[in-house]
């Protein structure tokens, strides 16, 4: 490991005293044709490359040629490989710079933090950053990304309908085989529609933002809120198949037999959200959004799925039994009356 003398180290302007040697000059070779005081040079450099230029005349260069114009030719060498100080081509400054450098994938990175004003959200935060990036008109060399809960947020957003729409193709699968039928699953997951706009609701009002925490308990209320249809549409179905009645009169008795059942489990689920909607203390903040959403979708589709499910699997009902009997109509051969 090589470094200069100690008391070139103490104070900047001792770079000037520092001297480097210069770099050999070229090896001059002259030729000249008799007669002419004319000829051509040919320099070899020291990486080995040659170059050639019209010679000069003699008068001119008295030390490249002899007075007489011989032709032999006489090499000259001209060796200048003394010292030189630092000063005569280098320069130095004094400023501010980092004590250390970050990098990230190779590349040099500086973290930027914020923090939410009052009132403000995190979605608001973003975009508000997202459209200074573009006003500026940074380089295409100049990167900005997110990191930290501000990527979660954006990851999360990103991925919100595929989740959704998952979780919705995953529940009608699973009740279209318990209940072997492609309509009725829709009647049911018909209660779902106004649990998530009861939560979003309840989040509105309560002042809070739609954040990740606020997103699971949407996920939790599809769970939940489509017991209530599971109930009366199970029973409904099993008063239709074993005992022969008619659609309107399997969902009213549905409807009766069934209320105190999903009252109970409503009001679980409800007062179990409760605490976290209410609570207070170091990490509530963190929780309030899911029981504020847990509670209001809950509320909302208790007082509304009471009576929208029996009118959409009335509807339903009616309609699959117009699409059977259109498929008998076309299956009876032709000459033969269909009754």
């Amino acid at each position: 490991m090589l470094e200069t003398q100690p008391e070139f180290q103490k104070n900047p302007s001792k770079l000037q005293d520092i001297y480097v040697r210069s770099a050999l000059a070229p090896t001059a070779l002259t030729t000249a044709p008799s007669g002419t005081g004319t000829g051509t040079i040919t320099a070899t450099t020291a990486s080995g490359n040659s170059a050639s230029t019209a010679a000069p005349s003699p008068s001119a260069s008295p030390n490249l040629s002899n007075g007489s114009g011989s032709a032999n030719p006489s090499a000259v060498t001209s060796v200048n490989g003394g010292s030189i100080p630092l000063s005569a081509f280098t320069r130095f400054e004094t400023k501010s710079s980092p004590l250390s450098v970050n990098h990230q994938g190779q590349f040099p990175v500086v973290t930027i933090s914020f923090n939410l004003a009052p009132g403000a959200s995190l979605g608001e935060a973003t975009k508000a950053i997202d459209k200074v990036q573009q006003e500026i008109n940074m380089p295409l060399s100049v990167q900005g990304a997110f990191q930290g809960t501000a990527a979660s947020f954006q990851a999360s957003l990103a991925n919100e309908p595929l989740l959704i729409l998952a979780a919705l193709i995953t529940v009608y699968i699973v009740l279209g085989v318990l209940y072997e039928s492609y309509i009725h699953p829709i009647t049911i997951l018909s209660t779902l529609p106004s649990a998530g706009v009861g939560a979003i609701l309840a989040l509105l009002i309560c002042g809070q933002e739609l954040s990740v925490v606020a997103l699971i308990g949407i996920i939790l209320l599809i769970g939940i809120v489509k017991k209530n249809g599971i109930m009366m549409i199970d029973f409904a179905l099993e008063a239709e198949r074993k005992e022969g009645k008619q659609a309107e009169e399997a969902i009213y008795e549905a409807c009766l037999l069934r209320f105190r059942p999903i009252m109970m489990t409503t009001m679980a689920a409800l007062l179990a959200g409760l605490p976290l909607a209410l609570g207070t203390g170091i990490g509530s903040e963190l929780r309030r959004p899911l029981g504020i959403s847990m509670v209001g979708g809950l509320i909302l589709s208790q007082v509304l799925t009471l009576y929208t499910t029996p009118v959409i699997y009335i509807f339903f009902d009616r309609l699959a039994h117009r699409f059977a009997s259109r498929g008998t109509v076309d299956d009876e051969p032709e000459g033969v009356p269909a009754d």
